[in-house]
């Protein structure tokens, strides 16, 4: 699970822009999600902005260790497709529909504020799990299949959406990871019946 190029560019520069970020205030809140800012001043760059920086190094090692992981994978197994910049466009575009129903849910509310990757992220992840549902990934050191990390995760996070408090955008996550199944299949329709042929037949 070495990272692509690609992927390695952009671990590069969320990581430099975040720790910017934390020692500088003024650049934190010039890209966080703001959705007044978006809404009455136009700052439509928060859209994109806010995936670069992250609360804490805890925040952003856990996105970016993801990334590292499955990134490349993806990157490589989009390149066919849609070319070697391709998952510059995907990783982008994720960012951005990920945050689109938080933005359009909290426009009018001063006191909401989201930042970090996570919304692409976790595209990037199901992107994959699409692509080999009985892999084994590793949740805190313990090793899982990918399809039922997946629906474990998609269900906490509608549980946790709804419940809300705890600082966390899982409507991003989840928003996120549709996006990456999407994306995917619709550059590639046939990777449906991939997936229902790889589910239907477990290989650890």
């Amino acid at each position: 699970m070495n990272a692509g190029p690609v992927t390695l560019v952009l671990i590069a520069i969320t990581v430099l822009v975040s720790w910017q970020a934390f020692n500088n205030p003024r650049l934190l809140e010039r890209l966080i999600l703001w959705p007044p800012a978006i809404d009455r001043h136009h700052q439509y760059d928060r859209l994109l902005g806010h995936g670069f920086i992250h609360a804490d190094w805890q925040h952003l090692l856990f996105n970016m260790i993801t990334l590292f992981f499955f990134g490349g994978l993806i990157e490589r197994a989009f390149e066919p497709y849609i070319g070697k910049l391709g998952f510059v466009f995907f990783y982008l575009s994720a960012i951005l529909v990920a945050i689109l129903p938080t933005y359009l849910r909290h426009r009018h509310d001063p006191h909401y504020r989201s930042l970090g990757a996570s919304g692409a992220v976790s595209a990037v992840l199901f992107a994959f799990v699409l692509l080999s549902p009985w892999s084994l990934i590793f949740v805190f050191f313990i090793p899982m299949p990918a399809i039922l990390y997946a629906v474990a995760y998609v269900g906490y996070s509608i549980w946790m959406d709804r419940r809300g408090g705890d600082n966390i955008n899982h409507s991003a996550h989840l928003w996120g990871a549709g996006y990456g199944v999407l994306f995917t299949v619709m550059m590639e329709p046939r990777v449906i019946n991939t997936f229902l042929g790889r589910l239907a037949n477990p290989s650890f």
